[in-house]
């Protein structure tokens, strides 16, 4: 185990599957104690029973729990969405305000409450997990869009007002991860597109990639652990795209 993180304390939410659980994993094994946030309790506490960390059943739609937190810790990593795929005049109205509450709001929430124990200790790294959704936009995604689009600034904003203090905010922007929210869209995609599931992946989700594969969590992972580093200490208010080239059309 490298001793990295050793000393640090690490928040994922939406860790006990997919990009979360690889987080968890990778500060794990860097030496952090993780505290593995999910609404799948049973999931948060394998995960932390694999990685010696803790794990935290939470719902963080319930922002009037949130809104009274203070969180010790050093490394907060905002992971956790979710997905709806729908043209907005047929959007339903309470996913979108529910995909905004788990995704934009209750990240400042957590932001909010883990500020003042690193703003005390000269020390704290906030990593967003967004998306290239959250610099470009696709049809039938808008309350993901937006809520990307929203992450993106509020971390540059914690950015400018966490410098000061020692403490960097960034967002990771991946394409489409190899990940359970991706392959729930997967019959979806197929009937917004009418094609076949099976062309799906190759020609919805990766026809704006130059690498036409998808991504595996555990890259966006070895980011987030880059990021959480000392290596890092000069990197804020950034966005890095892990998106096979997407952005750059």
């Amino acid at each position: 185990m490298s001793a990295g993180f050793s000393g640090r304390r690490a928040l994922v939410t939406g860790a006990a599957s997919g990009i979360g659980e690889a987080c968890a994993r990778a500060l794990a094994e860097r030496g952090a104690t993780v505290v593995v946030a999910d609404l799948d309790g049973a999931g948060a506490e394998r995960v932390a029973r694999d990685v010696g960390g803790e794990a935290w059943q939470v719902d963080l739609t319930d922002t009037a729990a949130l809104a009274a937190l203070a969180l010790d810790v050093d490394i907060l990593v905002n992971n956790a969405g979710i997905q709806t795929v729908s043209p907005i005049e047929q959007f339903d109205p309470a996913a979108f305000h529910r995909i905004l509450t788990l995704m934009l709001e209750a990240p400042f929430l957590l932001i909010r409450a883990a500020l003042p124990h690193m703003y005390e200790q000269g020390f704290g790294r906030i990593v967003n997990i967004s998306s290239v959704h959250g610099l470009r936009a696709s049809e039938f995604k808008s309350a993901y869009v937006a809520a990307k689009h929203g992450l993106e600034g509020l971390s540059k904003v914690a950015a400018l007002e966490g410098a000061p203090h020692g403490v960097t905010s960034n967002c990771v922007n991946p394409g489409y991860v190899r990940t359970p929210l991706v392959e729930k869209q997967i019959a979806d995609q197929a009937r917004l597109h009418g094609i076949p599931e099976s062309e799906v992946v190759n020609d919805v989700m990766l026809v704006n990639s130059a690498i036409k594969r998808l991504a595996e969590p555990s890259e966006v992972a070895s980011l987030v652990c880059w990021l959480a580093g000392e290596d890092a200490s000069l990197v804020t208010g950034a966005s890095y795209t892990m998106d096979g080239g997407w952005s750059a059309r």
